[in-house]
């Protein structure tokens, strides 16, 4: 559990994901309430604080753009995060320059809903979140349990993407299975984000066509790291 409990609006006219955000980030410790359309959520805004918002572009009546605009105004402090259909990446564009920090698009998975919301509300504990997964999967990688290492690192990549270990940790996996190319755009990836991350750089310099061992490359810890 949090140290505190964050306040989530979760304003949209759908029933169903309505009842998915708010179940899905309960489960985890925030407290939500539901609007299901943009009066409701300003009417709510007039009298209740939150910390997050997670506003829905198409609705009937008022749009996404016009409450977002008026809960600026009421609630400057408030960040909002604009939930959007496929398609819509031009209108959710406009709508982080307005002043929203950031979207996500329709469908998504209860693990993207709660990393993204965590990145924003909690930064501190998705940072503790991204070395679990990242300690996990290389446990994995050392025990062999390839498939399980995959998923894990690519949670820590969802819970910050801006670190390379996870990256060079993708590089090694697919480097093991014998998928030379997509080990290297992995090891490029992690060396464009630090170019001073020496395991990816010397692992490019190791991988080749054949499967290789993972002992034989650089998973970046201070154990299973033979050089």
């Amino acid at each position: 559990m949090m140290e505190r409990e964050y306040r989530i609006l979760v304003v949209d006219d759908e029933k169903n994901i309505r009842l998915t955000l708010g179940q899905t980030l309960q489960m985890v410790g925030y407290q939500v309430q539901a609007a299901v359309n943009g009066e409701d959520a300003l009417k709510q805004l007039a009298t209740e604080h939150f910390d997050l918002m997670l506003l829905d572009l198409r609705m009937p009546g008022m749009d996404g753009i016009d409450v977002l605009r008026q809960a600026m105004e009421r609630r400057p402090e408030m960040r909002i995060v604009i939930v959007t259909a496929h398609g819509s990446i031009d209108t959710a564009v406009e709508a982080m320059k307005i002043g929203a920090v950031d979207f996500i698009q329709k469908p998504f998975s209860p693990q993207e809903i709660r990393t993204l919301v965590a990145k924003i509300l909690d930064p501190e504990r998705q940072q503790a979140d991204y070395e679990m997964y990242l300690a996990l999967a290389r446990r994995n990688v050392g025990e062999q349990h390839y498939a399980a290492a995959r998923e894990q690192a690519r949670r820590a990549i969802a819970g910050d993407s801006a670190r390379p270990e996870a990256f060079n940790l993708l590089g090694v996996l697919h480097d093991t299975e014998g998928d030379h190319h997509t080990a290297l755009v992995n090891y490029r990836i992690a060396l464009d984000l630090d170019p001073t991350y020496e395991p990816a750089r010397r692992n490019m310099t190791q991988s080749g066509p054949l499967p290789r061992s993972h002992s034989k490359l650089d998973i970046g810890d201070t154990y299973g790291d033979a050089r």
